[in-house]
């Protein structure tokens, strides 16, 4: 989803009540000291520091220069909240250990290197500590009731994203066993509906879901070659769609933690 607009996507995009009640699922309250893994634009760890507070901490990390960028000079709290340039797919040690980490919507984007990654998170945690994944699963699929030919275009996008992009259209069914494989105790999972629209559709997720088709249409144009009026077409027509008081879309997203024991 990498564009130059994507900072601002991410911003409007964040439900900040979700984000709160996700958070306290996870169990985050004031005093903890929480890592924001994938932080992105930085509107998130800022949520997260206002629930750690008062004598909290936040960190967030991202591999993106302009994300880190963003974040500190529009959520650093004059330094309060710290953000660093890590990817998490390489060295990510030099920020300490953590009470909690949290990791949403980031999986998805590593789908080769997923397991990789919640391995090298899980060392970050303080013994006792819950490591939370959360993610979405059946991705961008779930709508009615589309054309049979924008139904099979939906699902040619997303098989091309996860075979040539590395995306994981199912990230969220994988999330339990990542946790259980590691050893973690206390695993806990819930299922919500994410983005759940009927009877018509707000600004906010009109915007996201223009520009994913936007990038879309520039990184996969060929998928569009075969659609009748192209990319622009199956724009305005999945806009029509999304604005229909008939329509009905979701996503289902899952949320799992898991504790590190407290043994060695």
């Amino acid at each position: 989803m990498d564009s130059e607009e994507e900072n601002i996507r991410l911003d409007i995009k964040t439900d900040s009540k979700a984000v709160r009640e996700q958070a306290m699922w996870c169990g985050i309250r004031p005093g903890m000291r929480v890592l924001d893994a994938g932080c992105g634009p930085g509107i998130t760890a800022s949520i997260l520091y206002d629930m750690v507070q008062p004598g909290g901490t936040v960190v967030g990390v991202d591999y993106s220069k302009d994300r880190i960028r963003y974040a500190r000079e529009h959520y650093g709290r004059d330094g309060a909240v710290e953000f660093h340039l890590r990817d998490l797919m390489g060295d990510i040690t030099g920020i300490g250990q953590f009470d909690i980490i949290w990791v949403r919507f980031v999986l998805e984007y590593f789908r080769a290197e997923s397991l990789d990654i919640v391995k090298r998170l899980a060392g970050l945690l303080n013994p006792g500590g819950y490591l939370c994944l959360l993610d979405l699963d059946h991705n961008c699929l779930n709508h009615y009731e589309l054309s049979p030919q924008m139904t099979k275009l939906l699902h040619r996008l997303m098989e091309r994203l996860d075979e040539e992009y590395n995306f994981d259209t199912y990230a969220g069914r994988k999330l339990y066993s990542y946790l259980y494989d590691l050893g973690l105790e206390d695993i806990q999972v819930d299922l919500v509906g994410h983005r759940l629209s009927y009877g018509g559709i707000d600004d906010q997720d009109i915007f996201n879901w223009a520009k994913k088709v936007e990038v879309a249409a520039t990184r996969l144009g060929d998928l569009f070659d075969d659609y009748p009026g192209g990319s622009k077409a199956f724009s305005e027509e999945f806009e029509r769609f999304l604005h229909d008081p008939r329509s009905f879309t979701y996503t289902a997203m899952i949320l799992c933690k898991g504790k590190k024991p407290m043994r060695d």
